[in-house]
């Protein structure tokens, strides 16, 4: 079918950096607020990440990965139902948050996983996409744009948990949070994405 091509307000067909721009804010909505699975998934990342260089290789192999696997779902290259993205996805939630509660930091082997889980992360952000509809013409400025949105979106949350993070260790009096705020706020705050993320799993392989 022949999609008509994205106008700009003045009904004119939209360029590339003209609709790239369009689908930046279409990501960042996609996170913010819509994205509560990758909000939950980053912020189980945050808060095992006690040093930075931990948060930036986690947050590094996520990126790459989802960005792999929805330029490749979202191009037809690969393809995978949603009725079994979207569970999965629920289940890297709970995983990765399971495990920060018995690990006090990035294990070896979190990066690895963490990029797996990115790879299904792509596929529900490719589900997305895909919904959206688009003339071939402008399907690759759409998809950088959405893409870097994606990214956008992800690192405000990663900031402003950051900041959040600060305050209360603090307020602990507990820089390395490895004492108050890992028993305040790690355990219960990964507990509780846990939880969320094995519920969601359940309702989605039920549905």
């Amino acid at each position: 079918t022949n999609l008509s091509p994205i106008l700009d307000e003045s009904g004119a067909e939209r360029g590339f950096w003209s609709t790239a721009t369009l689908y930046v804010t279409i990501g960042i909505g996609h996170i913010l607020p819509d994205g509560r699975d990758h909000i939950l998934f980053v912020l189980a990342i945050f808060l095992v990440s006690i040093r930075p260089r931990a948060l930036l290789i986690q947050v590094s192999a996520f990126t790459v990965a989802h960005t792999v696997t929805l330029a490749l779902a979202a191009s037809s290259v690969i393809t995978l139902s949603q009725a079994i993205v979207e569970p999965l996805i629920a289940l890297t939630i709970g995983f990765v948050a399971i495990e920060n509660l018995i690990f006090r930091e990035m294990t070896r082997w979190r990066p690895a996983i963490v990029f797996g889980f990115g790879l299904v992360h792509g596929m529900g952000f490719a589900g997305f996409f895909g919904e959206l509809g688009l003339p071939s013409g402008q399907f690759w400025s759409a998809l950088i744009g959405f893409n870097v949105g994606v990214e956008f979106g992800q690192l405000a949350v990663i900031a402003i948990a950051a900041a959040l993070g600060l305050v209360l260790r603090r307020a602990f009096v507990d820089p390395a949070g490895t004492r108050q705020y890992r028993h305040f706020v790690v355990l219960p705050g990964s507990a509780l994405i846990g939880l969320t993320g094995f519920w969601w799993a359940f309702e989605r392989f039920a549905a």
